[in-house]
């Protein structure tokens, strides 16, 4: 079993102590060394607990060759649907990174930093959910990463449902040591320079202190969607190559018929006669895309402005003081800073959006329609040079003239840590506070002032009449763009401080060994203040109004017993009970391994989770407005279009707002594993554990194809004719309303297999190969009794995050070879094919022009590429190492349904950015 427990663990067991203690724990024992594991606080003889734990060594970061702790952790097998890829800039937390275990959303998955919290990215994902930004994680002073995969964890928090992510930063580096290295893809864009040094002074044993110091900097160049336009499909947003209509949903400016049009760059106006909408003249002269819209619209693509990667910037630094006392009492203190500055390129503003946000005295219904909305209809005036009708028109203009729009996201974060720990009376222990802060500005550039616009446009006695577009905007004068054009900034800024202590000791002897006992305590506040952009708390300019605030209180106390019963069995359990402002929760876990030969041993848990409403699902004053695609149900019933009706309603970027609800109730969780791991051969090792996460009383919004069934959806006037009769509220869906509410459940079933074979060599040195396997059995939610989606193997969930779907199967195999100071590794990651469909039983989302079921036949295509590295160890001092990732220059499938990336799923943004290159040394003076 130690074997195999080196083998799991990739030879990291020695250094598996979270310095969370002082000495050993069992001091009876002096020849064993014990750790300590994510997910216990007592120290142990062997790093296998009855809880699946994948340790990721610094060495397995090194030769991944990626850039960042969020890019290697992205390619786990366990990570799932909701995780924030650096690509998604049109996400409500653009700038940030995150990991989903599971697919349970980012807010289910615990991340830690020396075992301890971080405060949350300062802007909810989707509006709702608070999680942590991997970004802030400085990728040169990482120890290892332990993953404890079996869900919520007694002593980190109730509310880790997905598992945990515990980074463990050095804390014992002497010497100083300069790193740098530079990126560059195939196509010779896509730069990244990155250069760290990190000093360490002092030994424990015999100095009786030790500093580390970190700094990094890096920095990324913007990579646009048209800078691939070589790459088939890849940031392309017309899709007519392929088969696919003129209405795909990066495409503009087409006219739908039926009384209805897309916003075009030389402006569409309504022919009040026959309603249907023409365009102005010099199309040719704003858009690129060719052929034009056969109907006369002025078609335009989004990956005209579009960036596919954003110019990122960003610095870190981390340093942590340890001193030892006494034999018995050590203090340690860590301070870290991040500052990342991250900007995207999007497209242009339109002058008629819909735009949502709090009811007002003015406006009851928080909802503006300046498209086609009774009294807030932006239209252009009778006597507009523009206008040949001579009566007021509407219009339908994408503001070129205006320019592309840029987010920029600039978070700065830091964290202090103080504490003492040592052993007195028997007991060792670890108390420490911890004060987090992130603060985030975010500054869109190019918005409009709504108020401005529609006089400009509409009213021939303002001063900023005649607005001119399209073509004609060079006649408008700088003082209109001053009054009309205007940046939207928000500052937000999430607080966290920690009181926490724990304290572990042996109680008795038992026949399998020594029972050990571990206590622990916390209190913790957050604080939330994520205010909207300026000027969309009344909808005055064209976004939509997200923000969320609150304060919250828990008090936590946990217990956790070891049991060696005997020889072979060994028994853990651990129970917290957690103390919010509205709640309170009491939460068990259990465990159980049995080790019947040496070679070979059985383990299982069972957990209870418990998540409290977050401020931007309960508090009131919260609210965000979110897009997902939905098959119109009013439009597009049962996949099959109604006359009049368009191919787009089947396929249909539709916003929802969501609202804070003050009655939510907490989501509770239940998991299960069993597993086993076993040394069937020399140097040969494996684990399997299969695993059921159950989350009731989840907190979701109304799925947005059930929202957009309801009354309160808004719609566009365009209303459908059926058998000769104009449909009320049949008009093409523009924003529903999806509060929040607990479903009924989500549970999602799988099996995790890792294996691990060492290869000896004699001469030729040593190979290691691994194979680390995940499978979504199930993976069902809920909404009632009656209406339940299954998202295994397909698209789903839309709902949540950028649509990257839910494979059935993600696979890691890895190999490596050393001889003498050369090593050379590689990594094949693979991800299984999925149904192109929103949920299992539905029909497909995607479809051809002429209406064959796309891509493949209604399937998204697997996935898989080859990354490689290679170090060569100059001397003592000097490191030389390079990698090339997507060795083989694998083009990502076409995926026309997911908003995360253009034409390609976020999950395979390696096939969109292509073969890239990276070139670096290390150097360590002393």
């Amino acid at each position: 079993m130690s074997r195999s427990v080196r083998l799991i663990f990739s030879g990291s067991v020695a250094a598996l102590s979270l310095g969370m203690m002082a000495a050993p724990a069992m001091a009876q024992d002096a020849n064993v060394q014990r750790v300590e594991i994510t997910g216990s606080s007592i120290k142990r003889a062997t790093a296998e607990t009855a809880s699946p734990v994948q340790v990721i060594s610094r060495d397995d970061l090194m030769k991944s060759g990626k850039a960042t702790v969020a890019e290697y952790l992205q390619t786990l097998t366990a990570d799932g649907a909701g995780s924030l890829p650096t690509g998604f800039g049109n996400g409500f937390a653009a700038g940030s990174t995150a990991i989903s275990l599971r697919g349970l959303g980012a807010t289910s998955t615990l991340v830690l930093l020396n075992g301890r919290r971080m405060a949350p990215f300062a802007r909810a994902d989707d509006g709702q959910k608070s999680f942590t930004d991997l970004s802030t994680v400085p990728m040169q002073i990482v120890e290892r990463i332990e993953i404890l995969k079996d869900g919520a964890s007694s002593t980190y928090g109730a509310d880790a449902i997905a598992g945990v992510v515990n980074i463990i930063l050095r804390k014992d580096f002497e010497g100083l040591t300069l790193k740098g290295d530079t990126g560059i893809s195939g196509d010779s864009d896509a730069k990244q320079h990155r250069a760290s040094l990190t000093f360490g002074k002092g030994n424990l044993d015999t100095d009786k202190f030790n500093v580390v110091v970190n700094a990094e900097y890096s920095k990324s160049d913007m990579l646009m969607n048209s800078d691939r336009a070589g790459r088939k499909w890849i940031g392309k947003a017309d899709l007519r190559p392929y088969g696919y209509a003129i209405n795909t949903q990066f495409a503009g400016g087409y006219i739908n018929g039926n009384n209805d049009a897309n916003a075009a760059p030389t402006g569409l106006i309504r022919d009040p006669v026959t309603n249907n909408y023409v365009s102005l003249p010099g199309c040719s002269s704003l858009s690129v895309s060719s052929p034009q819209d056969p109907k006369g619209g002025c078609l335009w693509h989004h990956d005209q402005f579009r960036a596919m990667q954003p110019k990122i910037e960003s610095i870190n630094l981390y340093t942590r003081g340890t001193w030892q006392v006494n034999a018995d009492t050590q203090v340690y203190a860590e301070a870290g800073y991040s500052k990342r500055d991250t900007a995207f390129a999007m497209i242009p503003p339109s002058v008629t959006p819909t735009v949502a946000f709090p009811p007002n005295a003015g406006n009851k219904a928080g909802v503006i329609n300046y498209a086609t909305g009774t009294g807030t209809s932006i239209v252009l005036a009778a006597n507009h040079p523009q206008n040949p009708y001579g009566v007021p028109v509407r219009v339908r203009y994408q503001a070129f003239d205006v320019g592309a729009s840029t987010r920029t996201a600039n978070n700065e974060f830091n964290r202090i840590v103080l504490g003492i720990k040592g052993n007195a009376m028997g007991w060792d222990y670890d108390a420490g506070y911890t004060h987090s802060e992130s603060k985030l500005h975010l500054d869109y550039s190019n918005m409009l002032n709504m108020a401005v616009v529609r006089d400009a446009l509409g009213n021939p006695n303002s001063q900023y009449f005649p607005y001119y577009i399209g073509a004609q905007a060079g006649k408008n004068p700088a003082s209109l763009y001053a009054a009309m054009v205007t940046n939207a900034t928000s500052d937000s800024t999430t607080k966290l401080d920690i009181i926490d202590f724990k304290a572990t000791r042996e109680l008795m002897q038992l026949p399998g060994g020594a029972m050990g006992l571990a206590i622990g305590a916390e209190h913790r506040r957050d604080k939330l203040d994520n205010p909207s952009l300026t000027g969309t708390e009344d909808g005055s300019i064209n976004a939509s109004y997200v923000a969320a605030k609150g304060d919250s209180k828990v008090s936590a106390v946990f217990l956790e017993v070891l049991a060696p019963v005997i020889k072979t069995v060994e028994l853990s359990g651990a129970l917290r009970y957690d103390k919010y402002d509205r709640f309170s929760s009491t939460t068990p876990k259990l465990g159980a391994k049995w080790t019947p030969l040496k070679t070979f041993a059985v383990r299982g848990t069972y957990s209870e989770g418990f998540r409290a409403p977050g401020p931007a699902e309960s508090n009131a004053d919260s609210q965000s407005t979110g897009t997902s695609t939905v098959s119109d149900p009013v439009r597009c019933p049962g996949g099959t279009r109604l006359p009049g009706a368009n191919a787009s309603d089947c396929e249909l970027q539709v916003a929802a707002v969501k609202v804070g609800d003050p009655s939510l109730k907490p989501e509770k969780s239940k998991g299960y594993t069993l597993g086993l791991v076993w040394d069937p051969f020399n140097d040969t090792s494996l684990s399997l554990d299969a695993w059921k996460i159950k989350r009731e009383n989840e907190i979701n919004p109304l799925p947005y194809n059930e929202a957009a069934a309801l009354p309160t959806a808004i719609r566009a006037d365009n209303n459908l004719t059926i058998n000769g009769v104009v449909t009320p509220n049949t008009g093409t869906l523009l924003i529903t309303k999806a509060p929040y509410r607990n479903s009924s459940f989500t549970e999602i079933k799988g099996i995790d297999l890792d294996v691990k074979q060492r290869v000896r060599l004699g001469d030729y040195g040593r190979a290691t190969f691994g194979l680390t396997w995940t499978h979504i059995a199930s993976w069902v939610r809920a909404e009632s009794s009656t209406v339940r989606y299954q998202f295994a193997g397909t698209h789903g969930n839309c709902d949540t995050s950028n649509c990257a779907g839910t494979p059935k199967d993600k696979i890691n195999l890895t190999g490596s070879w050393d001889l003498g100071n050369w090593n050379v590794s590689g990594v094949l990651n693979y991800r299984s094919d999925m149904k192109n469909i929103l949920f299992e039983g539905k029909p497909c989302a995607s479809k051809l022009a002429d209406g064959t079921a796309a891509p493949n036949g209604c399937k998204l295509a697997s996935f898989t590429t080859l990354d490689l590295s290679s170090r060569w160890n100059v001397n003592k001092q000097l490191q030389l190492f390079a990698s090339i990732n997507n060795v083989t220059d694998k083009i990502a499938p076409l995926d026309p349904l997911t908003y995360g990336g253009m034409s390609y799923n976020p999950m395979d943004a390696s096939g969109a950015i292509g073969r890239y290159f990276k070139l670096g040394a290390s150097y360590k003076f002393f």
